[in-house]
């Protein structure tokens, strides 16, 4: 028996350029069923250096589908029916903080989810069950993405809180000062309830929060120009690329067990009787809580 996982696939959630990496190959981009409706867009496989690897533009090519109208629960559900083991997940956010500068990368580690119009669970009637979500993140995956940061020399934050408003506006300037008083680090719009089904379907899940802005409480936030923005923008692209491929070769020492247990996240967590369970959400299970389902 071995340590390490035999067939580890990273899978990274995140803009639609992002999969633009030097020396990815046997590219194929693949439509992905899945009883929870359609994912955002076609899966993206590739290798990279012998890791094999899935893509998944999080507002579909071309920037379709607003924070709000985007199907997570059909996303993460093909990525666990895709093989993917593990998930980082790239996205742009605004800063709460004057030392979180544009362009810097924020390895979070917790979240607030202020976000109300998103289907946030698999389970439900005929299937209840609750997970556990004090650590919703991997301090592997954190840890391997902080050192491909010290690696590319791309300025980060190792930890913070990331607030996940509903959108699609930007916060008022109450809305603002009131989530800075609560401590939160940054701000974005997707990563919940990403984070809560990754954490459902067992998948090691890790947030790379890319800061584009202060948000609108900074006294000077009026006077960006947006060129600028757009710069930190195209420079924040570049850095995730070079992040992820830095990332990628530590698959291949992936461990068999993720020793924060993201792996076996419903061990304890299912809560409705067997006989009392609904057979037709079962089968829409199949894939992300196969594993104790069937076991």
């Amino acid at each position: 028996m071995t340590d390490m996982h035999p067939n580890p696939v990273l899978g990274v959630i995140g803009g639609s350029g992002v999969y633009e990496i030097d020396g990815l190959a046997d590219l194929a981009w693949r439509r992905v069923e899945s009883p929870w409706g359609a994912p955002s867009d076609e899966l993206l496989f590739g290798t990279l250096d012998g890791v094999r690897m899935v893509f998944l533009p999080r507002h579909g090519r071309g920037h379709r589908h607003s924070p709000s109208s985007i199907n997570y629960r059909a996303n993460i559900d093909a990525m666990k029916r895709a093989g993917v083991t593990d998930i980082i997940s790239v996205s742009a956010c605004g800063s709460f903080r004057d030392e979180l500068v544009p362009g810097m990368f924020v390895i979070v580690d917790q979240f607030i989810d202020r976000t109300f119009a998103r289907q946030k669970s698999f389970f439900g009637e005929g299937m209840v069950a609750h997970v556990s979500m004090a650590h919703p993140v991997s301090r592997r995956l954190g840890d391997w993405c902080a050192a491909a940061c010290e690696a590319e020399g791309i300025p980060y934050h190792r930890g913070g809180t990331y607030l996940a408003m509903e959108g699609p506006q930007f916060s008022s300037l109450a809305e603002s000062n009131l989530y800075r008083s609560w401590g939160c680090d940054v701000i974005g719009m997707t990563n919940m309830p990403e984070a809560k089904l990754a954490r459902e379907a067992e998948i090691s899940y890790a947030t790379v929060a890319m800061v584009t802005d202060y948000d609108c409480w900074h006294p000077d936030h009026d006077h960006v120009e947006v060129e600028a923005i757009i710069g930190v923008l195209l420079g924040n692209a570049d850095k995730a690329r070079a992040l992820v491929k830095r990332v990628a070769p530590n698959m291949k020492a992936r461990p068999a067990l993720c020793p924060q247990g993201c792996d076996r996240a419903l061990d304890n967590a299912l809560i409705t009787a067997p006989e009392a369970r609904d057979p037709a959400l079962l089968a829409k299970l199949d894939a992300v809580a196969g594993r104790v389902l069937n076991g």
